[in-house]
């Protein structure tokens, strides 16, 4: 048999007892680690990338960069491994980077000397794809491709099939059925090994092996002797691996304080990236931002929008921000159209006692209306006097006004004064301010992000008391 080893180590031992219910509420628990977790994956994509350009010129893996990016992997296991990853444990995981050598999950990878300048061009990216395939279907994602529909949303992979279904039978008999443990922890094996290859820290590809069990053999030679089923453990000498200390108040606060700015800096780059869009992509070539057409119809006489108040104190206000408005409608069997824009004061007068229908909302799929009863206008729309602007003839009708403080409704309506109309409508704005609004908030979104991020990881990287956060050059004396 093969004597080949590979350089990551995962680890994880079942615990004896697992309460029948916890597990219900675990996804629940794990939040705090998920928000954290969120910043330090940033970090570690970040971080990659600076680890790609030096191995790309100089071969190697900057160490400080290696230790904390097997810190992310070996947190982001630890939560997997309570959570529904495994399933494996009811202890609380610890929030650190380093090694914990009483939790039943461990991670560890061996740092290379030297890696390959021409690997790391494809390795990630070309070489991984068939692991990444079979990691989908482990996972989810990848099992889409072969089931589709048929499992009617199910999309948490074979991982999550099998987590559920030890969980229900843990609910019923109060043990996590070893076998499925076993299963489902060769699956996270091979998946944490693709994550550390496509993450630039091997070289060596990952094996096609579905490596069950707690103790992982794939850093042993496979032609040993079996050992029992249960990750090796190792009893920290009292002179080299003292226990590591807990985490202070202020790296408490500094902690919490990142996630949270971190987490809020994503909210923003959001926000910055749909008004680009906005500014961008819904801009049309008159320079007005510009809604989807609507369809909008009316059994009686006249089409009105809600009251549009408009009061920001400064009347230069609105003006500066959002320029010019423009409605643009279009009867929908070609006859003449009007649309204006007045007072709703002199709007309600003027439709006292007429049938009338006005829009309260649109929506993607549907438009609410609330109709009122009533007769003909007594006046033809064109004839009145009382129009801030107004528009009226065949073909596509448009009205443009500089947006103004006060209250306003838009009317549209046969321009005979007839009944029933249909017509396709948009509305738009110059914004003028949209672009500088979009590029302040990306430009702080950016910026707090980065502090945020620096500060979490600031929080959590403190040098360990028992040494490099990798395989040990010098291993304690394990437990048999």
């Amino acid at each position: 048999m093969s004597t080949t080893t590979y350089p990551v180590r995962v680890d994880g031992a079942l615990d004896d007892r697992l309460n029948r219910w916890l597990w219900l509420v675990k996804w629940v628990l794990v939040i705090p680690h998920l928000f954290v977790l969120v910043v330090l994956w940033i970090a570690f994509v970040l971080l990659s990338c600076a680890a790609f350009f030096a191995i790309l010129f100089t071969g190697r893996y900057p160490r400080g960069i290696f230790d904390f990016n097997v810190g992310v992997l070996r947190w982001t296991w630890r939560v997997q491994f309570y959570a529904y990853g495994a399933l494996g444990t009811d202890k609380y995981p610890p929030f650190t980077l380093h090694d914990v050598p009483g939790y039943p999950a461990h991670l560890e990878i061996a740092y290379p000397e030297h890696l390959s300048r021409g690997l790391v061009l494809v390795k990630w990216w070309l070489l991984a794809i068939p692991h990444y395939l079979v990691v989908g279907f482990f996972l989810g994602g990848g099992t889409w491709f072969a089931v589709q529909t048929d499992w009617y949303g199910w999309n948490s992979g074979l991982v999550g099939l099998l987590v559920l279904i030890g969980a229900v039978v843990l609910l019923f008999s109060g043990r996590f059925p070893r076998q499925v443990f076993d299963l489902v922890l060769g699956m996270d094996r091979w998946a944490l090994r693709v994550a550390a290859y496509a993450g630039l820290m091997v070289d060596q590809y990952p094996p096609f092996r579905l490596d069950m069990g707690g103790h992982d053999p794939g850093t042993t030679r496979l032609d040993e002797p079996p050992r029992e089923n249960h990750p090796r453990q190792v009893v920290p000498s009292p002179s080299r691996e003292p226990e590591l200390q807990r985490m202070s108040a202020g790296r408490t606060i500094a902690l919490v304080v990142g996630t949270v700015v971190t987490l809020a800096s994503l909210l923003g780059l959001t926000v910055g990236g749909a008004l680009v869009w906005l500014d961008q992509a819904r801009r049309d070539s008159a320079g007005f931002v510009t809604s989807d057409k609507v369809t909008l119809r009316t059994s009686g006489y006249a089409l009105t929008s809600e009251k549009l108040t408009i009061d920001a104190g400064a009347a230069s206000v609105p003006q500066r921000w959002f320029g010019d408005a423009r409605v643009r409608v279009r009867a929908v069997s070609g006859s003449p159209v009007f649309v204006g824009l007045a007072s709703t004061t002199e709007v309600r007068r003027y439709l006292t006692g007429v049938g009338y229908t006005t829009v309260k909302a649109v929506g993607p799929n549907t438009t609410t209306y609330d109709d009122h009863a009533g007769t003909a206008p007594s006046t033809t729309p064109t004839e009145l006097k009382i129009w801030r602007v107004q528009a009226s003839g065949p073909g596509e009708q448009s009205i443009t006004w500089p947006i103004e403080n006060g209250d306003w409704t838009l009317v549209v309506m046969p321009a005979d004064g007839g009944r029933e109309l249909s017509v396709r409508a948009d509305v738009g704005a110059t914004a003028p301010g949209l672009q500088w609004l979009w590029i302040g908030i990306l430009t702080s979104s950016g910026v707090f992000l980065l502090l945020g991020t620096l500060t979490v990881v600031l929080a959590v990287v403190r040098q360990p008391k028992l040494g490099p956060s990798t395989l040990p050059s010098t291993p304690g004396r394990p437990v048999e």
